[in-house]
């Protein structure tokens, strides 16, 4: 039962920082919504709300940051892996009824610099999504500069993205750039061969 609440105030503090971000969640809308005592959240959350919202933060990170990395791994072509990184963001979209985007944006356009932890996992977690696509991109042959530029280039128009698709309320601009973008990798990886095989046989 201990655990129950516990997962209970975890999930609603998930769900309320992605629709509101840090300063639009207070304790009284987590403990409304998830229906747990106010002793119980202090029992499970000693430090409270900034204790509850890193550790929310830091569980939604891993969990992008591991769904990335499983996408980047079962494709040997970065292109098909990119377009599907796409498509899944466009059903992650639409199966939320457009009402939450990545985990992460709230929290950086709410610039709580006065939690440290908090902004240190959020520029954390842009890294190592940067880094994920990065050397994906290199292991296919891109060079390592090109392929920091296309994984930033990738990052960032998927936040963008997701940010269009709530506006619109429509998935399609994220299936529309899906596949110029899956292109541009494709010709990125390409070139890198063209290279490689002009060095073997200069």
């Amino acid at each position: 039962m201990a655990n129950d609440t516990r997962t209970r105030i975890l999930e609603t503090t998930g769900l309320l920082l992605r629709q509101r971000g840090y300063h639009g969640t207070s304790l009284n809308d987590i403990l409304g919504a998830s229906g747990a005592p106010r002793g119980s959240l202090y029992f499970h959350f000693p430090g409270g709300k900034d204790q509850l919202v890193i550790e929310v933060t830091r569980n939604s990170v891993a969990d992008v940051t591991k769904r990335l990395g499983e996408a980047l791994a079962a494709e040997s072509d970065p292109a098909v892996a990119v377009h599907h990184i796409y498509q899944s963001v466009g059903r992650m979209l639409e199966d939320n009824d457009f009402s939450l985007g990545c985990p992460i944006a709230p929290m950086v356009l709410d610039s709580p610099t006065d939690v440290p932890e908090l902004a240190e996992l959020c520029r954390s977690a842009f890294e190592q999504w940067i880094g994920l696509l990065r050397q994906a991109f290199v292991r296919a042959g891109v060079p390592e500069r090109r392929a920091h530029a296309l994984a930033l280039l990738i990052e960032s128009s998927l936040e963008g993205l997701m940010v269009i698709a709530r506006a619109t309320r429509d998935r399609a601009p994220v299936l529309v750039v899906a596949d110029e973008v899956a292109a541009f990798v494709e010709q990125a990886v390409l070139a890198g061969k063209v290279a490689r095989q002009a060095e073997s046989a200069a």
